[in-house]
């Protein structure tokens, strides 16, 4: 979904050390909510070392009290360090249930709904923006979800090092920025060599469910998705909206608006 700029935050948060899934946070924060054109790498967001074309960039947002109070008492529970090791699923859920790993998980409404809905299964949203962390915790709180954990780090670097081959039940990506200006298609996240690293940490029989209202992004998806020999379309091209994935406030203003939303959803094979 297009990430809108927000006002600079003026105020300092602070949180709690150690901050397992914000290193250095105090200081983080401040640098990344503040400075958004410094070239100085955001820590504890990627890895500066890795040379590569990112598919995010780190912008300034409003941290609320309440989301910060979120991360201060809610991040050491369900948040989870990076690091380059294998993560154990039933040790972090302290179940063995599937597990759906969702990147790019907004501020977090259609993230906690899925989870709600589906408490057979275990939840692992990604996302590098601080206030949708916060926002995230929270409706954690409120609906008492226990199947759900959080990453703020690059989805890339966490499939690649932290995820198992052939370990997860399914992959989501609703609404990723579409870069697009045709200079910065490069960017997107969807790109043939990502769906092969996808494909690689799903089992067989897996989803992966894609969503955009951005037609041109919509379009480079079939193609990319349908050209994984390893993928097969569960429908003749673009699917029906599954009953899982609710329809936020965004896309429906967009839907009244006569903007067109595209679900692609692919199986494993």
């Amino acid at each position: 979904m297009v990430e809108r700029q927000l006002p600079k935050l003026h105020t300092r948060v602070r949180f709690p050390s150690p901050a397992p899934f914000l290193p250095k946070s105090k200081a983080f924060l401040t640098q990344s909510m503040t400075d958004t054109k410094s070239a100085t790498p955001k820590a504890g967001i990627y890895d500066h070392t890795e040379h590569r074309i990112k598919s995010f960039v780190t912008r300034a947002g409003r941290l609320s009290d309440a989301q910060a109070r979120a991360i201060d008492t809610l991040g050491p529970r369900f948040c989870l360090p990076y690091s380059k090791t294998t993560l154990d699923f039933d040790a972090v859920f302290g179940r063995h249930a599937p597990t759906i790993l969702e990147i790019g998980t907004g501020m977090g409404e259609t993230t906690a709904h899925i989870a709600q809905r589906m408490p057979e299964k275990n939840f692992i949203g990604v996302e590098v923006h601080t206030p949708g962390i916060g926002s995230l915790l929270k409706l954690i709180d409120q609906q008492a979800l226990t199947n759900l954990r959080l990453f703020q780090h690059d989805a890339f670097e966490i499939i690649t090092h932290m995820v198992a081959p052939d370990s997860l039940a399914g992959v989501h990506v609703f609404f990723p920025d579409p870069w697009h200006k045709a200079r910065h298609n490069k960017r997107r996240l969807i790109q043939a060599d990502f769906v092969t690293l996808l494909v690689s940490r799903v089992q067989a029989g897996g989803i992966i469910h894609c969503a955009t209202d951005w037609q041109d992004y919509a379009e480079q998806m079939l193609a990319v998705l349908s050209a994984e020999p390893a993928l097969a379309n569960t429908a003749e091209d673009y699917a029906m909206r599954p009953d899982y994935r609710p329809v936020t406030k965004f896309e429906n203003r967009g839907l009244r608006l006569g903007h067109g939303v595209w679900d692609l959803v692919f199986k494993k094979r």
